[in-house]
């Protein structure tokens, strides 16, 4: 796609100087709203607004959902009032919501109320919700039917209301005061007779979120029943919207690149908005601001490091052949403590394991470090008879069992701890993992090499 973009974008500026809006108009028209707005996401805010200027209103409105938050704002900010609302009324709700919070304040206050009543007043109710709940990311163009229908009225009923709808495949029964009772879906009413009432058909047992609900929790929750939907209710179990499939879509792309950051010891508290920009686009100062905190703490936990080093120096000065082999014993505590840390975080993440299972998952651990320390062991104590006599090698093998079963515990317990403390646990990231089981293993190797080695570092001559 990029050798496309590279190609239709110059083509695409010769027309917009030419100012002919026909060659404009067929190619939008000629083309899915996601490969347009791919295409002009290359352009100025200015160019991208005047090749959407060509388009019919509601087709231009579902091009504009389809751009980077930024650039939509860049472009609604460029508009007069009439021109904003003309777009919002035919954005879907959910869109329309998102775009609208997005917005400068003073620019709400200004359009909120040229919008239609019933826009302003579904504009007020979604953009309530605090971001990252099921009330955020949901949409009110969702298909209701009384039970006392009939199919054949259900039916024609949902054909008038389509256009107008995210989804029709599920329509919610609700009572006079909007109370879910069940569902029915488009399949089960094909089937049904025509005289049957929904009542008889719907489905009692329905799978919803609440409002307040993490919007993490509401995609386990549609992946684990595998729905297209998900209705949302409040307190009152009335509805008040649905979760579709390609919003949530959006929120596990969004939650895995947070972990992603996290592990990667990238803060994206400051900037939440990093989260959807590509590396490409991300401003010098951004990446450097928000790698910059963690890697400055990292370096200071190093110090602690190089703090133990120091409390050994007499000892590596009566057995010098013990520095070889350091970086690969604390590299290893570091690596397997960052593999556990993985696991365990997305473990933790897709809902696999919960924090009533870390003594399950302990002892379990414990067994996995210690095959793969032994291994690890055996392997490096053959190039310690080699390097530095059998003395040396037997501390290095015994290290290399305790390091890498050290850097497994913390790796597999730091997640679970920082949930327990309600913080999020891609936090106990890579970086993080790596310094902490390289001050251990650093103790730990000259801890064992102290004792085991104690009759060599008399002999030559250390107190």
């Amino acid at each position: 796609m990029k050798d496309k973009n590279s190609s239709i974008v110059p083509e695409l500026r010769e027309i917009l100087a030419t100012g002919d809006s026909k060659p404009l108009r067929d190619f939008c028209e000629s083309r899915h709203p996601a490969v347009i707005a791919e295409f002009i996401s290359a352009l100025s805010s200015q160019e991208a607004w005047t090749v959407l200027r060509h388009v019919n209103t509601p087709f231009r409105s579902e091009i504009l959902g389809y751009l980077d938050e930024d650039l939509q704002v860049e472009i609604v900010e460029s508009l007069s009032r009439e021109e904003i609302v003309l777009l919002l009324a035919d954005m879907s709700s959910d869109d329309r919501a998102h775009l609208f919070k997005q917005l400068p304040k003073k620019l709400r206050e200004s359009v909120l109320p040229a919008l239609a009543r019933a826009e302003r007043e579904d504009v007020r109710c979604l953009s309530a919700y605090r971001e990252g709940t099921a009330g955020a990311v949901m949409t009110s163009d969702y298909a209701t039917l009384s039970p006392q229908l009939t199919v054949y009225q259900a039916i024609e009923h949902l054909r008038e209301a389509a256009p107008d709808k995210e989804t029709i495949y599920y329509a919610y029964v609700v009572d006079e005061g909007r109370k879910l009772l069940g569902f029915v879906s488009l399949k089960d009413l094909i089937v049904a007779r025509r005289d049957t009432r929904v009542g008889d058909i719907m489905n009692p047992k329905v799978i919803f979120a609440r409002v307040e609900d993490d919007q993490e929790d509401v995609a386990r929750k549609m992946q684990k029943y595998d729905l297209i939907a998900l209705p949302v209710l409040n307190g009152g179990e009335v509805i008040v919207g649905i979760v579709t499939f390609d919003d949530i879509q959006d929120v596990m792309v969004d939650e895995a690149t947070e972990d992603f950051h996290g592990m990667g010891a990238i803060s994206n508290k400051a900037h939440p908005g990093l989260a959807n920009i590509d590396m490409r686009d991300a401003g010098i100062l951004l990446l450097v601001q928000n790698r910059l905190p963690w890697l400055l703490l990292l370096v200071f936990m190093n110090v602690f490091s190089g703090a133990a080093i120091a409390h050994f120096e007499d000892m590596i000065q009566a057995a010098v052949a013990l520095v070889f082999f350091l970086p690969l014993l604390v590299d290893s505590g570091g690596n397997a403590g960052s593999q556990a840390a993985t696991l365990m975080v997305r473990a933790l993440a897709t809902g696999r394991a919960k924090l009533s299972d870390w003594f399950l998952l302990l002892g379990k651990e414990v067994l996995v470090a210690g095959l793969l320390g032994l291994s690890m062991g055996a392997a490096v104590s053959l190039v310690g008879v080699f390097r530095a006599g059998p003395e040396i090698a037997l501390v290095v093998s015994i290290t290399m069992v305790c390091t890498v079963l050290f850097g497994s515990l913390v790796g597999m317990s730091l997640p679970f701890l920082l949930s327990k403390l309600r913080m999020d646990p891609a936090t106990a990231s890579a970086p993080l993992i790596t310094s902490v089981a390289d001050i251990g293993g650093i103790l730990i190797y000259f801890s064992i090499a102290t004792y085991a080695l104690g009759d060599m570092i008399r002999a030559a001559g250390a107190p």
